[in-house]
């Protein structure tokens, strides 16, 4: 009877809960039920380090009234006695896509890539929608909101995933019994962004990621722009991206490196992003702690890989093999480095697998304390809601948890889940523990029953003797049902019973194999050994493999450091007019080449001796593409908005590869899909740094600009861009170049201007702060882009490819342009048919300054082999040779003072050979850039030795996990793209 007043009491709160106090009430007699509610012994945590032992929760129409551990209780207060029981608050999800239609993905089909909106009065660009709210999508989803609330979720902050600007977001309330009026806690809760374009939209722009964040960087421009005036036209997503700047604003990063490049665009306009990881942060723990960023940690841990199989573990890379080892960690290493984060099911298939990688994290050191507060006071925090959400405290929403002990034991049962003061029973909290060891007599024969798992769902295992019979449980509302079969199967016993409190055994009805009906008691030998629980408690955490820089195969266990080396008795190539000297020290201090002569004193540097090896400046790649995420932004014609430095990847093993080779700068270009391409990364191969680590300080700037079959895309299905033709390649130059000149003068004159990332570096060439390097093959577009350039009182810096150079190599000298080719490539497409072998030296003989380049990640490591081909095919002498990769590629990208050649005073950026440098078989010992040894050759073959030794360990570890019966995923091979010029 007790139970059903209380139910009744409880309808009553519910009703106020949904009713609107400005709703006529004219419909009967009608009264609010204004009823207290006090919980009342139990352990409760008001927030994660404010707990009260034997404490008392008092609620009332959905609001915590009080807490504390004495409470004076009106009296009109139903009690509810928890002894033994704990309480705690309700989770939040902050990233969560509930309730909210997702747009479809349009499916195939051409995307457009028109600068003109299909959307009238809205930004120029499809991807921008700042403009969506949540809420105009919003449907409330009574079993999704179930399967949440059994997860302990008691709010979720829901948006339209999908674009680049999303807009804002709606945050909810799970409760079931109420109505959107007292659901919806808030419905312009935050705004958001990421780096994927819509799937609904057909605009093409952009391609790439360096595209996306050139985007938002003229997004943000614009706002500000259009905040201040000085449009003529309304825009309203402008509009809505400036009105909702005031809120929480939250960035889908979903990686390490894009957390960092996410940040980046917040810090440049005075925005603290809130970030949804990747759950790779800990791989880069340093540089995410710099960011000063809240996160939202996913839960999505990788199973392990099925090696069983040999053959398909070789596919798997230790990369792979070695996240999924220490993803578990990702928590408690922001936890150690006091980063504020909340954590996040998104994108995990059930609700099971959050709770699964939630006891993982903590079996991986996440202090517990730590853990709720991710699940409720810091999404509460990021939120904007920590009066109302995340904590029991006065005033704060009735969402709580009720539970049978720890919330983060395994063994514990979640009862109850309360939202806005309305009871979701999970499980039973009356129901009565029945786990543990019995023993059962049927037929003269004795049988070990062992029942375990959770309270509400147990488990249960028969043996007679050792022999594991065929078993089945049910237990629900104190009713328990369970069977099982001989070991020859032929033989069942069925029982039933009502599980009676007074009692520890188990008893009830029996049917027998042969149908008869009986009666059958179990005895009780001993209670359930909670193992799960002292495991989860244990401080035997797992072992998790080193982080390394970075964190692949070759990776270093520490950054190598800066040394003061002293080279012995080298034949030293100085790519300057000394030549090659013979049996010559150098010396290096500081990073620097600080003297070079004959037996030097070492000064405590460390000494190599260099008898009989050679000793060369580092390579320089005038045009590569390794170390990149992306290559090419194909969207328009004209992409210099877009930057390079924006997309290094500091993890590609070709930088490893082409350290190897001896190279130690490169220029990593944008492709060539569009006349105007992207701005260039000036990089130093330092393995082992972050992206920023890798770029040039003072970086001299670059574009890449391209002409001939790729830019009129002629290899390439598209007939919707312009331009189709080479002709219509030169107007793309000449329109831009007009525009960037008149934006330029404007700029000049003082008048109010529309800042242009894109004329902005467009102009930086017109008045030569900016040097092109551009993609060319035949003479008749060679001499069209030197033509274009002197009309706007510039010269172009670099044809690169340019295999026709030696057709137009007096021209090419007079205009003062240098070139970047290849040794001897050939056909491989039809405007190269007129390559030659001789064209490197050719042009040189004219006076054209000529690099040899690779625009190949297996040519960069045998650059030095490459410039030997210009020996047979041309005649250079090997010092001539040798500056192709050294001291001409320098000169080329303005880098001649600091690198390119063995001088005092330049960067120690040297290459130690086994023998000449030109020969196919020297090996590069050691590479050095700026002092520290980058690769060395000994170091490498106990890397490899290193390698086996970790595979083979984590594939022990990952046999196990299957053998536990753990579940696992396919092999697969995860290897990384490798661009070149047309990539897309």
């Amino acid at each position: 009877m007790k139970k059903i007043i209380f139910s009744l009491c409880l309808f009553w709160c519910s009703a106020t809960l949904i009713s609107q106090d400005y709703f006529p009430e004219n419909d009967g007699v009608k009264a609010n039920n204004n009823n207290y509610t006090a919980f009342m012994n139990a352990k409760i945590y008001v927030t994660p380090t404010e707990v009260i032992q034997k404490g008392t929760l008092l609620i009332q129409n959905g609001k915590v009234v009080n807490v504390g551990s004495s409470v004076s209780l009106p009296q009109n207060t139903i009690i509810v006695d928890l002894n033994g029981k704990s309480i705690y608050p309700s989770f939040i999800d902050v990233y969560s896509k509930f309730g909210v239609e997702q747009p479809k993905s349009s499916g195939g089909g051409r995307r457009s890539p028109q600068f003109e909106p299909t959307r009238e009065g809205f930004y120029w660009n499809d991807h921008i929608m700042p403009e969506n709210d949540a809420i105009g999508s919003f449907k409330y989803d009574e079993k999704g909101a179930k399967e949440l609330i059994e997860a302990g979720f008691g709010a979720v902050n829901s948006h339209i995933q999908d674009g680049i600007a999303r807009g804002t977001g709606v945050l909810i309330a799970l409760n079931n019994a109420g109505t959107d009026a007292n659901r919806i806690l808030d419905d312009r809760s935050a705004q958001y962004f990421s780096l994927e374009k819509s799937v609904t939209k057909q605009q093409s722009y952009p391609t790439s990621l360096m595209g996306a964040l050139a985007l938002l960087r003229q997004m943000y421009s614009d706002a500000d722009w259009y905040a201040k005036g000085n449009s003529k036209t309304t825009d309203r997503s402008l509009e809505a991206l400036n009105r909702n700047k005031g809120l929480t604003q939250i960035f889908e990063a979903k990686d390490k490196g894009n957390d960092l490049r996410a940040d980046k665009i917040g810090d440049a306009n005075g925005i603290q992003y809130t970030i949804l990881g990747g759950g790779n942060e800990f791989e880069r723990i340093d540089e995410i702690k710099a960011t000063n960023a809240s996160f939202i940690i996913p839960l999505d841990f990788p199973e392990a890989y099925d090696v069983s199989d040999p053959y398909q573990a070789g596919y798997v890379s230790l990369e792979d093999m070695r996240y999924w080892n220490q993803a578990p960690t990702n928590p408690k290493v922001l936890a150690d480095n006091g980063i504020i984060f909340s954590l996040t099911p998104y994108e995990l298939k059930s609700m099971s697998k959050f709770k699964e990688n939630l006891m993982k994290a903590i079996e991986y050191g996440l202090p517990k304390t730590k853990a709720l507060e991710a699940l409720t006071t810091v999404p509460a925090q990021i939120l904007g809601k920590s009066a109302e959400l995340g904590n029991l405290k006065k005033g704060a929403y009735a969402n709580f948890l009720i539970t049978s002990g720890d919330i983060f034991d395994k063994s514990t049962t979640l009862y109850e889940n309360w939202v806005q003061g309305n009871k979701n029973v999970i499980n039973d909290k009356d129901i009565k523990d029945i786990r543990g060891e019995y023993n059962l007599t049927l037929e003269g024969k004795t049988y070990d029953v062992s029942i375990s798992g959770e309270v509400a769902k147990p488990k249960v295992e028969v043996k007679q003797d050792t022999v594991k019979l065929t078993s089945k449980i049910s237990y629900d509302d104190n009713w328990l049902t369970f069977s099982f079969s001989t070991d020859e199967g032929d033989k069942t016993y069925r029982m039933i019973g009502a599980v009676l409190p007074e009692t520890d055994n188990l008893s009830g009805r029996l049917i027998l194999p042969n149908g008869t009906e009986t009666f059958y008691t179990a005895t009780k030998k001993s209670g359930f050994e909670e193992k799960s629980k002292s495991d989860s408690n244990s401080t035997d955490v797992p072992k998790v493999m080193p982080i390394t820089y970075p964190n692949v195969g070759y990776g270093y266990t520490a950054k190598p450091t800066q040394e003061n080396v002293l080279f012995k008795n080298a034949t030293v190539w100085t790519s300057e007019d000394a030549g090659i000297l013979e049996n010559t020290d150098v010396l290096v201090k500081n990073g620097k080449i600080v003297k070079i002569g004959k037996d030097l004193n070492a000064g405590g540097a460390k000494v190599i001796d260099a008898t009989g090896k050679h000793l060369t400046a580092g390579i320089i790649d005038e045009h590569s593409h390794i170390a990149a995420l992306a290559i090419n932004e194909a969207g328009h014609n004209s992409s210099a908005e877009v930057k390079m430095e924006d997309v290094v990847d500091p993890e590609h093993m070709g930088i490893y590869h082409s350290l190897a080779g001896g190279v130690t700068s490169i220029q990593l270009l944008h492709g060539s899909a569009n006349p105007i391409g992207g701005r260039s990364a000036i990089l130093k191969l330092k393995w082992g740094e972050e992206a920023d680590g890798l770029i040039y300080d003072n970086s001299p700037k670059f574009i890449k600009f391209a002409l001939g079959e790729n830019v009129k895309q002629s290899n390439w299905d598209s007939r919707s861009r312009f331009p189709q033709t080479r002709m219509g390649v030169e107007q793309v130059f000449m329109n831009y170049f007009q525009r960037a000149k008149e934006y330029d003068e404007k700029k000049k004159s003082g008048q109010p201007y529309r800042y242009d990332e894109e004329l902005e570096v467009l102009a930086e060439i017109i008045n030569g702060e900016r040097f092109i390097s551009c993609h060319s093959y035949v003479q008749s577009e060679i001499n069209m882009m030197m033509k274009v350039a002197e009309k706007f009182g510039f010269r172009v810096n670099t044809f690169t490819h340019i295999l026709e150079g030696y057709k137009v190599a007096d021209k090419m000298a007079e205009h003062g342009v240098g070139a970047g080719t290849f040794s001897d490539w050939w056909a491989y497409k039809f405007e190269v048919n007129d390559a030659i072998p001789y064209n490197a030296a050719i042009m040189q003989s004219q006076g054209v300054t000529v690099a040899i380049n690779s625009d190949d990640r297996e040519m960069m490591r045998r650059l030095n082999q490459e410039a030997a081909k210009t020996i047979k095919y041309g005649g250079m002498t090997e010092l001539e040779a040798w500056k192709m990769v050294t001291i001409n590629p320098a000169k080329l990208l303005h880098l001649d003072d600091r690198v390119g050649s063995i001088k005092e005073g330049k960067d120690a950026d040297l290459v130690l050979w086994s023998g000449n440098p030109l020969s196919v078989y020297s090996k590069a010992e050691k590479t050095m850039i700026e002092g520290i040894t980058y690769f060395d050759l000994e170091k490498d073959r106990a890397q490899r030795e290193a390698i086996k030794k970790e595979r083979n360990e984590l594939i022990k570890m990952m046999l196990e996990e299957k053998a536990g019966g753990k579940k696992t995923q396919s092999p697969k091979q995860s290897t990384k793209r490798n661009f070149t010029c047309e990539s897309l």
